[in-house]
């Protein structure tokens, strides 16, 4: 008599079980990490507009005060910044106010719920926030 070759019903039963264990575990954290990888091309925008409110603060004395309490812009001449390039990350607002300034930008399509933040405080210490929105 010739043993049956191959798998029994109870062995396919038992790795679907795992699999299905490791993805619902394995999910979750792959999205975590594409969300802060998509959170990376902002904080590059916000660290070019911080290179660029230092640059201005050396060669004036103070931080770039925006005409009114903010401006919203995907593009800037006077910071050298331009945000229409990225796919994520398009815009950006500017607040500024004496010695402390910050930057907010939001992301669109994949990347919508996550933002950015950058605050400059009269210390000079920049605060980084990212709100990478639920999972």
């Amino acid at each position: 008599m010739k043993k049956a070759k191959g798998f029994t019903l109870v062995e396919l039963v038992i790795v679907i079980i795992i699999v299905g264990i490791l993805s619902i575990v394995a999910v979750p954290i792959y999205r975590g990490y594409t969300k802060r990888a998509y959170a990376s091309e902002g904080r590059a925008l916000l660290g070019s507009i911080q290179t660029a409110q230092k640059v201005y603060f050396a060669e004036n004395g103070n931080y770039y005060t925006p005409g009114d309490s903010a401006v919203s812009t995907v593009s800037n001449s006077l910071f050298d910044v331009d945000a229409t390039k990225n796919k994520y990350f398009t815009s950006f607002t500017v607040k500024a106010g004496g010695t402390t300034w910050s930057a907010t930008t939001a992301g669109i399509g994949s990347a919508s719920g996550i933002s950015v933040t950058i605050e400059q405080n009269a210390s000079g210490t920049p605060i980084l926030t990212e709100a990478l929105g639920s999972n």
